[in-house]
């Protein structure tokens, strides 16, 4: 409603650039997109409780650029907040348009939200319910939306610049903001925040690795679920946060503070102080699609400005086409969403300081408005030549839910690294004791060069990852036959049936000491395949000190201690943390396990001018048939001649994942060299790895018994 207060407001016609909310001398600019608009109203909301909505009507010939709606308010205070109202055309079931005036809209481009969703208001919905979407509703949305906060960009980076950390040198930690500290354990100050894992940076460091990969921190609305647990009657929530509700905005929960500015000042703090520690940063973004859901979902924003362009519509027009999984998609490779979600990814790097992107369903970047699959995406190649994000490590989960699979062909490809879930799957297949897989567990320890070599890629562009969030924890993967999700309130109908896990003869937990032996022998040579294998490797948080979610692998809806991570394993687990974090340190020290370019040998293990050499039982013999599951290789820690790789240790390491122990003949170190033990699996800790410059020298320098489902790592120096 417009009212005196709003008439004492001083305005001007404004720019339509830059999109949202700007900062000028004399007060805000504000601009939005809407083609199909055929008029615009500002809402601003004084910060009093009572004080009521004020509305400044746009006039089409003067605040009107194109397609941009635009307005400067003079002297606006900073603490009111607004959102905006489109008059437009509502036809779902004609040409698919969904403006409605009575919806209050969120700026695309806010930086900051202010209060909730209150996500079971029928008010949130364009139609009535009771009559379905064909239908129009006139109930106001404002009381159930949050509202956008004018917040200012300026903050004091004290000359913080990207670390550029190379990424063949990369060790990712994939980690949930929230549950990383939210368990009381975590005995931080701000649990649960941006803060809370600040807190946790010296952790970080001492673990080792190089970069946190950090699940969705951009406004996502957890109460959009609305399942129940069955056994509580608890309400389940969206905990992961992959359902978009603003792609500029940090996740206002995830703050210590209370202010409109504190997520984006706290967030701004943990990277610069990330930076310091020399870790880098990386979000998971999902510009696949939004929370507005399917054509029975609410409107809040996208849908209301303009429907038909930032949607992928099907044939009728009143449809969504669905490749996410999620009710919609977002219609990536329309030349308008490509220049938004461009200007997201800039924002965050500009502004924000992020390292990389992790890209969620990253396969629907790269379908048309149609949904067919486009040979030369247009987003993903101005993602991959942006020169603004040219220094970004940018990452593919390059799959979608509708069944395109694009691992080792992702368009763009020289630029894209990707996550392999071909590795995940071999190395859980074999070390579970599989037969037929030495082939394969070869070609992934080498940087799966059958995906990424014929197009002139590196081992790097694989990220290699034996469990992510989307699954079954390290822990749960050797405790559990089948996954239990019973929780979920879906009837374990959810998440994935293959898990390629084995349970080691118990399912979940027991008190048998063999059983538990077993388990933490098998958490340590996946750790050991992974951190010895080309490429980059990716680790769950929490998986080094044994985090378990008790079985179920799909814990999206769970904010509760089946995600957060309980710190008082770290102590009850140590001999798996501290494995773990001597893995970890080990591949950092070596070079050759973080190569350049694939690497020089051959099959049969005979070559004499290479870098590395394949053995079994005797030198030079590996058994690549299918009844093996023992498989040795030597990476000569001297470089092939033409390629400029970093002098190291020469290391041999050998897997046999049968159930019997073997005696491996060692092949020769270079001269002046000899054989010390770095790692054996089978050993109780600590004789399990050694720290560096502690490895004992093997007594007998040409064999080694390799015990049954263990992993042996020897250096020569």
């Amino acid at each position: 409603m417009t009212t005196a207060r709003a008439q004492a407001l001083n305005t001007h016609p404004g720019s339509p650039l830059p999109l949202g909310p700007s900062f000028t001398a004399a007060g805000v600019n504000f601009a939005v997109f809407s083609r199909t608009a055929a008029g615009m109203t500002l809402c601003l909301f004084p910060p009093e409780p009572e004080a009521k909505e004020i509305r400044i009507h746009l006039t089409p010939h003067v605040h009107r650029t194109g397609d941009i709606w635009h307005i400067h308010v003079d002297d606006l205070p900073r603490d009111w907040t607004y959102g905006w109202r489109v008059d437009g055309p509502y036809d779902p079931v004609g040409r698919g348009h969904r403006s409605n005036w009575h919806k209050l809209l969120i700026d695309p481009y806010a930086k900051a939200l202010v209060g909730r969703f209150v996500w079971d208001s029928p008010a949130l919905l364009g139609y009535r319910i009771e009559e379905g979407d064909a239908s129009f509703s006139t109930e106001d949305s404002a009381p159930y939306v949050p509202k956008c906060a004018l917040v200012e960009d300026a903050f004091d980076w004290e000359g913080d610049r990207p670390l550029r950390i190379p990424l063949k040198e990369s060790i990712i930690y994939e980690v949930h903001v929230k549950g990383f500290t939210r368990h009381e354990s975590s005995a931080v100050l701000a649990p649960g925040t941006f803060r809370g894992l600040q807190e946790k940076i010296p952790y970080l460091r001492d673990l080792g690795v190089t970069a946190v990969e950090l699940l969705p921190i951009y406004e996502f609305d957890p109460n959009e679920n609305v399942k129940l647990d069955p056994a509580t009657g608890r309400k389940l929530v969206n905990y992961w946060g992959y359902s978009s509700v603003s792609f500029f905005a940090p996740k206002a929960s995830y703050a210590a503070g209370a202010q409109p500015d504190s997520a984006a000042r706290e967030f701004k703090e943990l990277v610069k102080a990330l930076h310091r520690a020399g870790i880098e940063v990386i979000l998971d973004v999902v510009y696949n699609h939004t929370a507005e859901g399917d054509h029975m979902g609410p409107t809040f924003c996208f849908r209301g400005f303009d429907n038909t362009i930032f949607y992928m519509l099907d044939g009728n027009r009143r449809y969504y086409r669905n490749y996410s999984g999620c009710g919609n998609t977002f219609n990536c490779n329309h030349p308008l969403v490509r220049d938004f979600v461009l200007d997201s990814l800039r924002f965050w790097v500009v502004e924000m300081h992020v390292d990389g992107f992790r890209f969620d369903l990253a396969s629907i970047l790269g379908r048309a408005q149609d949904g067919s699959v486009l040979s030369n995406p247009p987003l993903l190649e101005r993602i991959a030549h942006d020169p603004i994000l040219a220094d970004c490590k940018i990452i593919a989960e390059a799959w979608d839910a509708a069944g395109l699979y694009q691992v080792g062909s992702f368009p763009a490809a020289r630029r894209w690294a990707e996550w392999n879930a071909r590795y995940r799957d071999d190395v859980r297949r074999f070390v579970r004791g599989d037969g037929g897989l030495v082939p394969a567990i070869a070609t992934r320890i080498g940087g799966s060069s059958d995906l990424y070599q014929y197009d002139g890629r590196s081992p790097y562009h694989s990220i290699n990852f034996v469990t992510s969030h989307d699954g079954f924890t390290l822990w749960d993967l050797v405790s559990y036959n089948q996954k239990h999700n019973e929780d979920n309130g879906e009837g374990n109908r959810d998440g994935m049936n293959d898990n390629f896990s084995w349970n080691c003869g118990a399912e979940g937990e027991t008190k048998d000491a063999l059983v538990v032996t077993l388990r933490q022998r098998q958490m340590k040579n996946f750790w050991t395949v992974l951190m010895t294998s080309q490429g980059v490797p990716m680790l769950l948080g929490g998986d080094e000190f044994g985090r378990t979610q008790r079985g179920n692998n799909n814990a999206y809806c769970q904010d509760n201690e089946t995600s957060w991570l309980d710190w008082t394993l770290l102590e009850r687990k140590h001999e798996v943390y501290r494995f773990a974090r001597e893995a970890i340190h080990f591949r950092r020290r070596h070079p050759a396990l973080m190569r350049h370019s694939f690497l020089v040998g051959r099959a049969d293990g005979t070559s004499a001018e290479g870098d590395i050499t394949w053995h079994g039982l005797r030198v030079g013999e590996p058994d690549w048939s299918a009844g093996s599951r023992l498989l040795a290789f030597m990476l000569l820690g001297a470089p092939h001649l033409t390629l400029a790789e970093e002098e190291d240790d020469d290391i041999y390491v050998c897997f046999n994942m049968s159930v019997e122990a073997a005696t491996c003949e060692l092949p020769s170190p270079r001269p002046g060299r000899a054989w010390r033990r770095a790692i054996d699996t089978s050993l109780p800790s600590p004789d399990d790895i050694a720290p560096h410059g502690t490895e004992p020298l093997l007594t007998t320098q040409d064999r080694y018994r390799v015990h049954a489902r263990s992993s042996v790592v020897l250096v020569a120096r």
